[in-house]
């Protein structure tokens, strides 16, 4: 049980510094701010950071804020991506009423949004890909900064799990993976819609996908709460024939 606590505060350490280094080195390197858009993509990703789902079969849930994260990380600074996505993690973790704060968690939830929103900002910025078409903004940028988003909080998390709980690592995130991908990938195209829209309508207007994103969360929880259900089956069925 000793070496147990000791490797997951062994593991929130290693992600604290990896977070630290990399929000450093990104903010030192970005410093132009963009305070109207920021305050916007602030209060819609703290909103919508409530809406969050419990994946089945893995203690862990999933928030459907990505849209305006990746807004965050492909038009704002660094440090301004790095606020927005802490502000709504901290939000999202937060206890509701009557439920025990757990500093370990919030801890390890930060430091592995901050890192994970770093090392997307970078890639998201990175020289080489200064060559982006007008009809398709940031396009690259935004595919490599979802991927690194996906890995860098999938990962994480199924390590921390699997230290937790006694499983193996790469099963729970093949696991995690096949139920978070989809949504990676929805969020990443809906943030391409918003970069299009925005450009021409403007930002108020393109900030309206909120409630798709009310209605998206509804549908996961809708998913979530049939396969837990079908999973629930499957067990009542299995104890009933091995007790025939």
């Amino acid at each position: 049980m000793m070496n147990n606590t000791r490797r997951i505060a062994s593991l929130i350490g290693a992600m604290v510094l990896a977070a630290a280094s990399a929000a450093g080195y990104a903010s030192f390197e970005s410093h132009r701010l963009h305070p109207y858009l920021g305050l916007a993509v602030l209060a819609l990703a703290a909103a919508t950071s409530r809406m969050k789902v419990k994946l089945p079969g893995i203690n862990g849930n999933m928030s459907v804020n990505l849209p305006f994260l990746l807004t965050a990380i492909i038009n704002l600074s660094a440090a301004e991506a790095v606020l927005v996505t802490c502000v709504s993690t901290t939000v999202q973790c937060w206890p509701r009423k009557n439920a025990r704060f757990n500093a370990q968690q919030m801890t390890f939830n930060l430091s592995m949004m901050a890192f994970a929103s770093s090392v997307a900002t970078m890639l998201a910025h990175a020289g080489w890909l200064a060559g982006n078409t007008a009809a398709l903004p940031a396009l690259p940028g935004l595919i490599l900064a979802s991927l690194a988003l996906f890995l860098g909080q999938t990962i994480p998390v199924a390590g921390i799990v699997a230290v937790s709980e006694h499983k193996q690592a790469s099963r729970l995130w093949w696991e995690l993976a096949h139920l978070s991908f989809p949504y990676y990938a929805v969020s990443a195209g809906m943030t391409s819609m918003l970069q299009s829209v925005g450009g021409h309508l403007g930002w108020g207007l393109a900030l309206a996908v909120f409630p798709v994103m009310y209605m998206l969360h509804r549908c996961y929880r809708l998913y979530f709460s049939r396969m837990v259900e079908s999973m629930r089956t499957d067990v009542l069925v299995r104890a009933a024939g091995a007790g025939a």
